[in-house]
């Protein structure tokens, strides 16, 4: 879901709005972070209590800020050389260079977010107690 919403306002601010790449890609990841971190907290890891700042938030946002960065680096590279290419290609090559881009921060995300950030320590379960191993995940990005 934070997935579609990300690339849906870039798509729009690119697309539509004639937005700068690498503004829209920072508005879009922007928006797509909240969401992304209250369901993989709640959904995916079933996580119920109380948020840990410094030891959930905090380095989910760091996460999502690496990703930022290369998603930017690469949404700029890409809008710079397709910017020829037409209305929609460069539109859509701006999406696939988000998305190419992101994706090794998603996979590393998930690994630390599986293993570090929503474990509860006190019963050496998932956040949210259900000691099966690996999180509920079909269909939501992290």
């Amino acid at each position: 879901m934070s997935t579609a919403t990300s690339l849906t306002v870039l798509g729009i601010l690119v697309g539509l709005a004639g937005t700068p790449a690498m503004v829209a890609n920072v508005i879009a990841t922007a928006v797509g972070t909240v969401p992304s971190f209250e369901l993989n907290r709640r959904w995916v890891w079933r996580a119920t209590g109380r948020r840990s700042v410094l030891g959930q938030v905090v380095p989910f946002c760091a996460l999502s800020l690496t990703g930022l960065v290369a998603s930017t680096v690469a949404v700029g590279a890409a809008s710079a050389r397709t910017i020829g290419w037409g209305h929609w290609g460069h539109t859509a090559a701006v999406l696939a260079a988000n998305v190419i881009a992101y994706g090794s921060p998603w996979v590393v995300q998930y690994v630390l977010a599986d293993r570090v950030l929503f474990v509860d320590r006190t019963r050496g379960a998932r956040a949210g107690g259900d000691p099966a191993p690996g999180p509920r995940w079909i269909g939501v990005q992290p």
